[in-house]
């Protein structure tokens, strides 16, 4: 067990696994079609072809991929986004449904095009994706704004600017917490999002490009935002974060790596999932940070997400 928390502080979500403790989270953003080649090893740049050993196509985007967390891992989850009237669109919708994910608010635009990725994922697990991010309406105002109120926590990634904004403001003044997940973005997103969000999780390369930097120190300093927790997520380095005037850290897990793609999404649905359902703020990254470690060990984005029974017993014997 991570000797920086105790079982007994995340042992609360055993609650959530046995229905006893009812958590619902919305998860706003991206869902894109991800085609998948497994290679021996990556692009080195320049004109090449190289050879693939594996093919497959799976649904991918950063909130899709949380809400698929949410659901597997034993919580009511509902996937808010936009994608084409098109062939990806209902492959991708069908997706949800077979995970229990609710996509009452997941619309396909007859005129719109759904965001299709390319994954590049090599022998130690590492990858490189192109992404088509889609062709949609940025107007959020058919979002039901009355389903919010039974949320428990609400997530956003930056890809849908007007519905991340529409969502966190509705929540905010219904008591209920915010999650954005902190990727890529125009430093004009974050600084829309952030004064509506209580928790910013950010990638590394996402938190370097906004501030100049990814050193702990940049947490602080986003501090004039106002959120209450402000992290950046470091991949076999854990996570760091400031909450309350100061630092704090959580290692990561060691796992035999097989595939990272999507363990931040995990991190993130996770972590969305926890704060929902009561738990403080370290004990939260704890339970994420296990999350995202089981994932890695299955190929694929989604493959691999344990429920919340087996995460905390990942957690009682991993050191």
């Amino acid at each position: 067990m991570n000797a920086s928390t105790n079982i007994g502080d995340v042992s609360a979500l055993a609650d959530v696994a046995s229905r006893e403790r009812p958590v619902h989270v919305i998860c706003l953003g991206l869902s894109a079609l991800d085609q998948v080649w497994r290679v021996d090893r990556p692009f080195s740049g320049g004109s090449e072809k190289i050879k693939a050993t594996g093919y497959g196509t799976l649904g991918g985007g950063m909130a899709a991929n949380a809400s698929i967390a949410v659901a597997k891992l034993g919580a009511s989850a509902s996937f808010w986004g936009r994608a084409g009237d098109d062939a990806a669109g209902h492959e991708m919708k069908s997706g949800f449904i077979a995970a229990g994910v609710d996509v009452e608010n997941f619309r396909l635009f007859p005129e719109g095009r759904s965001s299709v990725s390319g994954v590049i994922v090599d022998r130690s697990g590492e990858r490189q994706i192109v992404n088509f991010r889609g062709h949609y309406p940025e107007a959020a105002d058919w979002l039901p704004l009355e389903a919010i109120a039974r949320a428990s926590s609400v997530l956003a990634d930056p890809r849908w600017v007007e519905g991340a904004a529409t969502l966190f403001r509705e929540a905010r003044a219904r008591g209920i917490p915010t999650v954005l997940d902190g990727d890529m973005a125009d430093a004009e997103v974050f600084e829309r999002l952030l004064p509506l969000t209580d928790h910013a999780v950010f990638s590394e390369p996402a938190l370097t490009a906004f501030v100049g930097s990814a050193e702990d120190r940049s947490l602080a300093a986003l501090a004039r935002f106002g959120c209450g927790v402000i992290a950046v997520t470091r991949g076999q380095s854990g996570v760091s974060w400031y909450e309350n005037g100061g630092m704090h850290r959580q290692s990561a897990y060691a796992v035999d790596v097989v595939d990272t793609t999507g363990a931040g999404d995990v991190f993130h649905g996770a972590y969305a999932l926890s704060i929902g359902a009561g738990l403080e703020v370290r004990a939260a990254m704890t339970f994420s940070a296990a999350a995202a470690a089981m994932k890695c060990r299955h190929p694929g984005g989604r493959n691999g997400i344990p429920d919340i029974n087996e995460c905390l017993a990942f957690i009682r014997t991993t050191p």
